[in-house]
């Protein structure tokens, strides 16, 4: 089979196609023919030396997949030759079979097409894990996603809205802020133009958010601890702005709020396995009803991967590129 492998020892390793080994099923498992992978920016890190796969997982990017069955492991009871799958995985995404844990796949939701679909399972997992297990989001409350147009930001958006919160998004411009808010926040700060914090005030009628899902990390924490309301949560997904902050504890103390940060990717299977029931249980309605749909904003042959990356790096992409084998 073909797959997109990383060379290179110093820097940037350089993406390659070429060819690989096709995977066999392992009990449990399913090999599906990847219809569309998901570009995520874990894969950047990946590239650059600084986010290695998890053990017995495939050495190139991937973190997501949409397809079709094509083989299924012994002990597979849920997933037949054939079926419309999307996957979460450890690595090997970028490639044109992978195997997937069958507890690790949901069917393909009704309605959508079997490409876009690569664009739901890293970011819906993310999204519900942190908003809901983490942060217990309720009804009613306010919560600040960063990065409104960006892959997970995007349906996390969407998936508060669904569950009830009033929705406030960062985005970048006028252009992205308006997107964001057709996606259903119901306010966008400006982050190139607007303060953060009044921003928020503002929006929440002088409430703060009780729940910050946040990309940027490091520079981003003073400003996320002023935002927050009393009670806030405020989780930490990524580190757009860098691993170290400043934390003002007598704010947080103050506020009786905390911070946590979390991960996907290095969770354990049974985890996973929780998860995703738990998103094909909650949020696939919500996909088929058409309160969540992906949002995609390219799909570039498997070749043009260094293209992919780029488009995200530079921060052009609203929503998730997609690679086609």
């Amino acid at each position: 089979m073909r797959a997109v492998t990383i060379s290179g020892q110093h820097g940037p390793g350089k993406l390659s196609l070429g060819d690989e080994i096709a995977p066999a099923p392992r009990t449990g498992e399913v090999i599906v023919q990847v219809a569309a992978a998901g570009v995520n920016r874990a894969d950047l890190l990946q590239r650059a030396g600084k986010y290695p796969p998890p053990e017995g997982a495939p050495p190139w990017p991937g973190l997501e997949v949409s397809g079709t069955v094509v083989q299924v492991g012994p002990g597979v009871s849920s997933r037949r030759v054939g079926d419309q799958v999307v996957a979460l995985l450890e690595g090997g995404g970028y490639a044109e079979l992978v195997a997937a844990r069958e507890t690790q796949t949901l069917p393909v939701p009704a309605g959508i097409d079997l490409v876009d679909a690569a664009a739901l399972p890293e970011a819906v997992c993310t999204a519900w894990t942190n908003l809901v297990d983490t942060a217990r989001l309720q009804p009613g409350e306010h919560v600040l996603v960063h990065g409104g147009s960006g892959g997970v930001g995007s349906i996390a958006v969407q998936l508060a809205r669904a569950l009830g919160a009033h929705v406030v998004a960062t985005a970048g411009g006028p252009e992205r802020t308006a997107s964001v808010r057709d996606l259903g926040a119901h306010a966008v700060v400006d982050h190139r133009r607007e303060d953060l914090v009044d921003a928020v005030r503002d929006a929440t009628g002088g409430h703060g958010a009780d729940v910050v899902l946040d990309v940027l990390g490091g520079a981003a924490l003073p400003a996320n601890v002023r935002a927050l309301a009393h009670g806030g949560r405020l989780v930490v997904i990524g580190l757009q702005q860098g691993r170290k902050g400043e934390l003002d504890l007598n704010a947080l103390m103050a506020k009786r709020a905390w911070v946590t940060g979390t991960t996907l990717r290095s969770r354990t299977a049974s985890e996973k396995a929780a998860l995703v029931a738990a998103v094909g249980q909650h949020v696939w309605p919500m996909v088929e009803d058409g309160r969540l749909r992906p949002v995609v904003h390219a799909r570039l042959p498997l070749a043009e991967a260094e293209e992919a990356l780029r488009t995200l790096e530079d921060g052009e992409a609203f929503g998730k590129v997609l690679l086609l084998p």
